[in-house]
């Protein structure tokens, strides 16, 4: 059996050291059989490197690691291209000093790679000279690849000086791409966000954005087909229908993927239900935007966007849903076109991203942590019980163990999303199946909860004195008979939350 390539994004150490991969030459070809300037935006982890490293091996002709694999007997093995491969993912670069300092070194590795010394200690200068040099070395076009090419600016997101900084600085450095066209023969930039093209590349016309590219929907991550066939032993006995709800689901237009270290790291502790990928990364910087956005969190799960929206992304201009979606903790569901172009609906991809994200929003609405698993299993234990009232009391006591703090200190609390916000990421970060926003032919549901046969109902209000309405508005617009056949029991709640008490004031359910 193959050893999983954990960690490795090096294609010759995975053929010589009979790893585990998954065949993306066919893809690499179409790609290299246009020509041309290429951009690619993908989660972290998600392989993008081990793909640039596949493209560096192919226009380098190296031919014996490609045995078996479809590009083999497809490609002129004769034919080789100077290669500049630029890599920024390591390390965090704080300050332009740094950046100059990491491009240089960076560049080092270029000297090396094509055997021409560089003797300019300016990086765009010293880029500008190894293109020519190349190409005049040998007689052939250059190929560039660049890779984590936002990592500097993503390192300061939630400092705009300094992000603008870096952004003009690699703005510069990118530009000489745009002035040495005559010698280059093909560009790959990978990233994961989608900076604006114009505030980045500005001048690369020909840079074809193929991150909703149908036809390159699988350059990155693990298809379920891989999964049964490449994988077939690594993956035998397991649950693949609960592997495909836990860790599939990022859609990029074409057959839905995986992301690779979820499945590898799944394998390798044989079989446990973890959050693999969301462990690798800190996405602190989704709280200090959170914070300076306020957001209805049930939304986030059938979020409608156009391609505007989705490409809004710019250190003076950072859109939270494209934010989102760019770094993995969101996906597109559906495409739909009208009159009004394209839109597309947004949701969380899997139950790792909505166990993991929810949590993350508890903290950041409440800011409890040592309390959080008490809570979870105490409303988990009175929804499986179908104990309403007992479900009553676990939210009164929730909320009421919310520090004053974070009342007096945020104006959080005062928009009418808080309160409805929390029960909706308590409930999805026990991993519950959760339906926000449901739509029926009269109205929007604010949250339907799915459980062991059971289906919950609830509608929040915000208000100063119970009225009764939030129970009201369900049984007038009959919200419950989408899910008539489809469950055991169905249960109606209505609550209404209070902002001076800051709990609630009115609680009220039946069962049809």
């Amino acid at each position: 059996m193959k050893k999983l390539p954990i960690g490795i994004q090096t294609l010759s150490k995975i053929i010589e050291g009979n790893f585990v991969y998954v065949d993306k030459t066919e893809i690499a070809h179409r790609l290299i059989d246009r020509g041309g300037y290429y951009f690619l935006s993908r989660p972290r982890r998600f392989g993008k490197s081990l793909f640039l490293d596949t493209l560096k091996d192919i226009f380098e002709g190296r031919k014996e690691l490609f045995k078996g694999l479809y590009i083999y007997d497809k490609w002129d093995w004769e034919v080789t291209y100077p290669v500049l491969r630029v890599s920024l993912g390591s390390g965090v670069i704080k300050t332009i000093e740094k950046l100059k300092d990491r491009l240089n070194w960076v560049l080092k590795d270029v000297e090396r790679d094509v055997g021409i010394k560089c003797n300019l200690t300016n990086p765009e200068k010293c880029l500008k000279e190894l293109i020519i040099k190349s190409y005049q070395k040998y007689n052939q076009k250059v190929v560039i690849l660049i890779d984590e090419y936002d990592k500097p600016i993503l390192d300061n997101i939630t400092d705009e000086n300094i992000a603008r900084e870096m952004r003009d600085a690699m703005k510069d450095f990118y530009g000489v791409i745009k002035d040495n066209d005559a010698y280059i023969q093909f560009v790959f930039i990978t990233g994961v966000s989608k900076f604006s093209k114009m505030n980045l590349f500005s001048g690369l016309n020909n840079l074809e954005d193929i991150t909703l590219d149908e036809n390159f929907a699988t350059i990155c991550g693990y298809t379920h087909n891989d999964l049964l066939t490449v994988f077939s032993e690594h993956l035998k006995g397991a649950d693949m229908d609960k592997v495909k709800k836990w860790y599939n689901g990022y859609y990029y237009l074409g057959d839905k993927v995986y992301n690779p270290f979820d499945i590898l790291l799944f394998i390798r502790k044989n079989f446990d239900f973890r959050n693999y990928w969301w462990q690798t990364g800190n996405p602190s910087f989704l709280i200090d935007m959170l914070k300076t956005q306020n957001y209805y969190l049930p939304e986030l799960e059938n979020f409608t966007a156009n391609e505007e929206i989705l490409d809004t992304f710019d250190v003076d201009h950072i859109e939270l849903v494209a934010l989102l979606w760019q770094t993995g903790y969101l996906t597109i569901t559906e495409k739909v076109e009208d009159v009004f172009g394209i839109e597309y609906t947004l949701g969380i991809p899997n139950k790792e991203i909505s166990i993991s994200l929810n949590s993350l929003f508890v903290t950041y609405l409440t800011t409890q942590t040592t309390e959080k698993l008490k809570q979870q299993k105490r409303l988990l234990y009175m929804l499986r019980n179908a104990d309403l009232d007992g479900f009553k009391d676990a939210l009164f006591s929730l909320f009421a163990s919310i520090p004053y703090s974070n009342f007096t200190n945020s104006k959080l609390p005062e928009y009418e999303g808080y309160y409805a916000s929390v029960v909706y990421a308590y409930l999805a970060s026990i991993g519950l199946d959760i339906i926000a926003e449901d739509t029926t032919n009269i109205g929007r549901v604010d949250l339907s909860v799915k459980l062991e046969g059971k289906v919950f109902i609830f509608e929040f209000k915000l208000s100063e004195k119970a009225t009764g309405n939030a129970l009201k508005q369900i049984k007038e617009r009959r919200y419950w008979e989408k899910y008539q056949g489809d469950a055991e029991n169905i249960y109606l709640i209505g609550i209404e939350f209070s902002r001076e008490n800051r709990n609630i004031i009115g609680y009220e359910w039946e069962k049809i």
